[in-house]
C-alpha cells in the first residue's frame, strides 16, 4: 500500500565521513508523526546529558512528517532540533518554504548529523544518497553568496539549500538557519550548532514522488480547503504578520523600549499597511500554500532587495518599537542584514534594546560601545550593533551570547533589563495584556516562545458553534485577562493542538484557530496520507506527548521550576499605552503555573508523574540525569 513516508532516517557522521540509513517501524511513526515529537524521541535517545551544545556529541536533527510535501496549504513545515547553545536545554525551531518537501522527495523522512568536520563542508542529498563535499570557498560568506555559488557549482537552480551564516560560524548563540534565503529556523541557536560542526549547508534535490495511501481522501481535504478559505479576507495574505501591529498598539500591548512601554508613538510608520503602501513589491509563499503571507520588499537607496524576502512582525517590532526606531526603511535594512548573517531577529532586537537601556542607565558608556550612541530611536545604532553582534566585535561579542549571559558579564544591575526566560529572549508580545501568554513564555521548553499556543484573543472567540477549537472541547469564551482555571484549560488544550501542528508539519496560519483548516479535516488528511485510522483523541495525544518529552529533556539537563519564571519587569506596571499601570500578578501567575502542572500530570515541581508517563507510553524514556 502506498504511503506518504518511507521511515528512512539518514545519518551523517562528519567526524568519520560516514553515512548510513536507519529504518523506523510504523508504530514509532504513528506514535510521533514526525516533526517535533519525532525529533524529541531522537534527542532523548541520542543526546547524552550534560554534553557541550557546541561539541561533536550534539547531533543536529532534522525531521519532516507523514504529510510534509503533499499538496495541502500549510503542510510544508519541518523541524530542526538539538541541544540549544543559547539555553543549554531543549532546542527546536520549525521552518516553512520548500526545503522540507524537496528533502522528502530524496527518499528520506529525516536526517541526523553527528560529529564535527575538520574543514568546512556541505552535504549534497540526492538520489537516495548523501555526499560530503568541500565548502571552503563558502566559509565566511553571506547567505546570498552561498545560495548563488552552490546553484552555479551544481548547475541547478532547482536545488534547495539550508544553510548557516556568518553568525553561525562565529557561534553567535542565537544564530539561525535559513532555506532559500527567506525561510528561517529562527530560535534556539541551531545555526551555531551547524557552525560548530563546520557544516555550511545541506543541499537537497529530490526526484521521488510522494504518494498518499488514498488520493481520494487527501484530494477531498485539499478541495475542502480551497472552497472554505477566502484569501481576500485573510489579513495574513493582505498585510502579513505585521498587519496586526495597529491592533497591538490600540490594545496597549506593542512591546516598546525593552518592554517598559505598551505603546509606541511611531507605530503607524512601521505597520504592515505602511509597508504594503510603500516598500512592498510582492507576496511570497511556501510550497503549495494559498495563504501567501510572506512579504517581499525593496528599498533601493539602502540596498534592500526582494531576493531576501521581507519582514515579519517579530523583526519589525524587535528592531523597531522595542528599540524606539520608527524608520521602516532602516528596519528593512537591518532585517536584511540579520537575514544575510543568518541570525534570530527576535534575539538580535532584544539584545540591542537591552544594550540601549544599559546605555540610558549609565551602565554602558561610549567607551564600552566603541563610540556608538546607543540611544532609543537611533536607527544608526541599531544597524551598527547588528554588524558587531554577527562578527563578535566589541560589545557585540558580549551581546552575541544573549541577554542572560550578557547581563551576567556586564553586571551593575543590568540583570533587571535582560528580558528572557531560560536564557531565550522574549518575543514581541506583551503578557500584561494577554495573560495566558505568560504560560507560553514560562512553560515553553525552548525558553520564551510566542508560538507555544494561541494567544488570549483567540480564546475570547470560543463558542459552541463553528469554532475551530470547539473540536478540542473548548466551547466557552474566556476573557484575555482571566487567569483562572478556565484560561489554563484553554491554554492546555490549545497547546496540545499547536504541538500537534509542530509534529505533523502544519502551519499555524493555516490550521485553526488562526487559519481555516479544521482539526477534523487535518485528521482526514493524515489518515488519507498514511492509511491509518487515527482519531482526534489520538492526534491530541501526539501533541501532549511532545510537550512532555521536551520537559523530560530539560529536567535531565538540570532545569527546575525556577527556570519557568518570568522577568521581574512583567510584574511591574506598563508605563505607557492603553494599559498604563497594568502589571501581571505574581500570585495569579504562580497559581496558573501549578494548575497547569496538575492538568499535565506533572507534580508540584513540574516533573511528569510515573502515571502520566505510562499514560503517554513514555515509561523509561530519557530520564537519565546529568
Amino acid at each position: 500500500m502506498p504511503q506518504s513516508f518511507t521511515g528512512k532516517i539518514l545519518h551523517v557522521d562528519l567526524t568519520r565521513g560516514e553515512t548510513w540509513v536507519e529504518q523506523l517501524d510504523e508504530v514509532l511513526y504513528r506514535r510521533y508523526l514526525g516533526g517535533s515529537a519525532l525529533a524529541s524521541h531522537f534527542l532523548l535517545r541520542d543526546v547524552k546529558p550534560g554534553i557541550d551544545p557546541l561539541g561533536p556529541e550534539n547531533p543536529l536533527i532534522i525531521m519532516t512528517s507523514v504529510i510534509n510535501g503533499l499538496a495541502l496549504s500549510g503542510a510544508n513545515r519541518y523541524t530542526a532540533a538539538a541541544k540549544s547553545p543559547l539555553t543549554g536545554g531543549f532546542g527546536e525551531a520549525e521552518a516553512g518554504g520548500y526545503w522540507g518537501p524537496e528533502f522528502k522527495r530524496t527518499g528520506f523522512d529525516g536526517m541526523i548529523v553527528h560529529g564535527q568536520s575538520e574543514k568546512p563542508v556541505y552535504l549534497y542529498v540526492a538520489d537516495g544518497g548523501c555526499e560530503i563535499r568541500d565548502a571552503s570557498k563558502y566559509w565566511g560568506q553571506l547567505a546570498d553568496f552561498v545560495q548563488d555559488g552552490l546553484e552555479e557549482e551544481l548547475d541547478d537552480k532547482r536545488i534547495c539549500i539550508l544553510q548557516t551564516g556568518v553568525a553561525g560560524e562565529n557561534k553567535v548563540l542565537y544564530a539561525a538557519m535559513t532555506n532559500q534565503l527567506r525561510h528561517f529556523h529562527g530560535r534556539a541557536g541551531l545555526g551555531a550548532v551547524m557552525g560548530s560542526k563546520m557544516l555550511k549547508a545541506i543541499v537537497v534535490r529530490g526526484k521521488e514522488r510522494l504518494v498518499p495511501s488514498s488520493r481520494e481522501e487527501t484530494n477531498g481535504v485539499v478541495k475542502w480547503f480551497r472552497e472554505n478559505y477566502d484569501q481576500e479576507s485573510d489579513r495574513y495574505h493582505q498585510t502579513g504578520t505585521a498587519g496586526g501591529l495597529p491592533t497591538l498598539q490600540k490594545d496597549g500591548i506593542l512591546p516598546t523600549h525593552n518592554f517598559k512601554d505598551g505603546g509606541f508613538d511611531g507605530w503607524d510608520n512601521i505597520s504592515g499597511q505602511t509597508m504594503a503602501n510603500t516598500i512592498l513589491v510582492n507576496r511570497g509563499t511556501c510550497f503549495a500554500c494559498n495563504v501567501a503571507c510572506k512579504r517581499e520588499v525593496e528599498v533601493p537607496e539602502r540596498g534592500v532587495t526582494a531576493k531576501h524576502g521581507g519582514m515579519e512582525y517579530e523583526i519589525i517590532a524587535a528592531l523597531g518599537s522595542l528599540c524606539g526606531v520608527d524608520d521602516l526603511a532602516a528596519i528593512a535594512e537591518g532585517s536584511q542584514w540579520v537575514n544575510r548573517y543568518v541570525m534570530d531577529g527576535i534575539s538580535t532586537g532584544v539584545s540591542i534594546a537591552f544594550a540601549m537601556e544599559c546605555y540610558e542607565a549609565g551602565i554602558l558608556t561610549k567607551e564600552d560601545t566603541d563610540g556608538i550612541e546607543l540611544v532609543w530611536g537611533s536607527a544608526d545604532a541599531m544597524l551598527a550593533m547588528i554588524h558587531k553582534i554577527a562578527k563578535r566585535e566589541g560589545l557585540g561579542n558580549i551581546l552575541a551570547d544573549g541577554v542572560k549571559k550578557a547581563s551576567e558579564k556586564i553586571g551593575k544591575g543590568s540583570e533587571k533589563f535582560a528580558m528572557h526566560v531560560k536564557g531565550q529572549e522574549l518575543p514581541m508580545h506583551e503578557p500584561r495584556g494577554k495573560v495566558g501568554l505568560s504560560l507560553s513564555y514560562a512553560i515553553s521548553p525552548t525558553g520564551a516562545d510566542h508560538m507555544e499556543a494561541p494567544h488570549d484573543p483567540a480564546f475570547e472567540g470560543l463558542g459552541v458553534l463553528d469554532n475551530g477549537l470547539s473540536e478540542a472541547g473548548l466551547i466557552e469564551p474566556v476573557d484575555r485577562m482571566d487567569f483562572g482555571g478556565k484560561k489554563v484549560r484553554a491554554f492546555f488544550y490549545a497547546q496540545a493542538v499547536w504541538s500537534l501542528y509542530n509534529s505533523v508539519g502544519m502551519c499555524d496560519f493555516v490550521g485553526i484557530p488562526i487559519g481555516t483548516l479544521k482539526l477534523k479535516e487535518l485528521q482526514n488528511f493524515i489518515n488519507g496520507a498514511t492509511g491509518w485510522d487515527m482519531s482526534l483523541w489520538e492526534l491530541m495525544k501526539v501533541g501532549e506527548r511532545a510537550n512532555t518529552m521536551s520537559r523530560l529533556f530539560n529536567l535531565r539537563e538540570g532545569f527546575t521550576i525556577a527556570d519557568d519564571m518570568l522577568p521581574e519587569r512583567l510584574f511591574e506596571p506598563l508605563r505607557k499605552g492603553k494599559l498604563e499601570g497594568v502589571a501581571l500578578d505574581k500570585g495569579d501567575f504562580m497559581k496558573a503555573l501549578t494548575t497547569y502542572f496538575s492538568m499535565a500530570g506533572w507534580d508540584e515541581n513540574g516533573v511528569p508523574t510515573e502515571a502520566k508517563l505510562a499514560e503517554l507510553d513514555l515509561v523509561g524514556v530519557g530520564m537519565e540525569l546529568a
